[in-house]
């Protein structure tokens, strides 16, 4: 199997893997980052929503080599030290989460967003289409919300 670098929230890492590995294998069961979430394995649910080269992506339907090279971010590595990601920060003080399954992959999209359109608008906001099987997309929108305000 051949080896592929990449660098994985801020880090560099090799790993040795098939090159059609999805990506989710590899973090979860390799390097061992639980933060994304296995749901559909087809890339409908997003709740194992990353960065790749800081915009969303799927790593259940993104093979390992398609990484090699790249900068991948999970949840993991969102925040800054102690420093929670805006997005993060709105989602506790707004109380968004449920059962929290979908949350990370939530917040990643969230993330990506506001990075491309720092202050979304509702149709903006409705191109975001993780799955949330608890509702919580009315507490969603007011977390995006409050992450752009600052």
């Amino acid at each position: 199997m051949p080896n592929y670098t990449f660098v994985l929230n801020g880090s560099p890492v090799t790993v040795n893997a098939p090159p059609d590995m999805p990506m989710l294998w590899v973090l979860r069961d390799i390097l061992g980052v639980t933060g994304p979430k296995y749901g559909c394995g087809v890339g409908v649910c997003r709740a194992c929503t990353s960065h790749l080269n800081g915009a969303a992506f799927n790593p259940c339907v993104t093979p390992v080599a398609d990484c090699a090279g790249q900068r991948v971010t999970t949840i993991e590595g969102l925040a800054e030290g102690d420093t929670l990601h805006p997005v993060q920060q709105a989602w506790l003080e707004e109380d968004v989460a449920a059962c929290g399954f979908c949350q990370a992959g939530q917040i990643m999209a969230a993330a990506a967003l506001l990075a491309t359109k720092p202050n979304p608008t509702d149709d903006d906001i409705d191109t975001i289409d993780n799955v949330c099987r608890c509702g919580t997309y009315h507490r969603i929108r007011k977390a995006i919300k409050r992450a752009a305000a600052g």
